[in-house]
């Protein structure tokens, strides 16, 4: 593993950009009002970001009522994220249950080696686990990249992923890895499942809901 993808990969910086900023206090904000009663806690980047808008209705329709609260912030990497958790966003929290999606923005601003992405997504895990240890955590395998599944990305995903699967401990930490469900049979991700080859249409969420149903109500013990 390279020193310097290591480095970047896994310690915490904040993006300047102001709207992160903004996104940053506002969540703050949520969290306050919300009296830091949370039970569903997401943490990821645009495509988790996007429950907020695309997906609305569908997590309206399937987790309205599991006192959820969304922290997927579009573009970011795992040190973002890290950062994240580091200052504030999750203090007072204890969740049942975090579903955790990350990595793809590693693999695909910065070109990272696989080993790079998951030592990203293992430094979350760590901080997640010291931070909120009576909480369970749905670990999701990076979606498909690209259109095909010849293509660098796509490998490169692939490759993070089967780093990343290892991290599960079936105690605390589960891997869900539901990628198949946007593919062809030969691997292929059509331009109607995924308009840029990476974020999801609306359709999709619905998709992505429905497969992970069953382990979100296992873990968070709603029977």
């Amino acid at each position: 593993m390279s020193h310097v993808n290591k480095t970047l990969a896994t310690t915490a910086v904040a993006r300047t950009e102001a709207w992160w900023q903004q996104r940053h206090q506002q969540k703050l904000a949520e969290k306050r009002a919300l009296d830091n009663d949370v039970d569903l806690l997401f943490l990821g980047d645009s495509i988790t970001h996007s429950w907020e808008d695309t997906g609305l209705a569908v997590w309206n329709k399937y987790y309205a009522n599991l006192k959820p609260f969304n922290l997927g912030y579009s573009g970011d990497r795992t040190e973002h994220l890290l950062w994240r958790l580091q200052n504030g966003e999750i203090d007072g929290l204890s969740p049942k249950l975090i579903v955790l999606l990350i990595g793809t923005n590693n693999a695909g601003h910065r070109v990272e080696s696989a080993e790079d992405t998951a030592a990203g997504v293992e430094a979350i895990l760590q901080t997640l686990r010291s931070s909120l240890a009576a909480s369970k955590i749905l670990l999701l395998a990076t979606f498909p990249r690209s259109k095909s599944l010849k293509a660098p990305m796509r490998k490169r995903v692939n490759a993070a992923n089967k780093l990343c699967e290892r991290l599960a401990d079936q105690q605390y930490i589960f891997w869900l890895d539901i990628g198949q469900h946007f593919l062809t049979d030969d691997g292929t991700v059509l331009d109607t499942v995924m308009p840029d080859f990476l974020h999801l249409a609306p359709a999709q969420y619905q998709v992505w809901a429905e497969a992970m149903q069953q382990q979100i109500h296992d873990l968070m013990e709603y029977k």
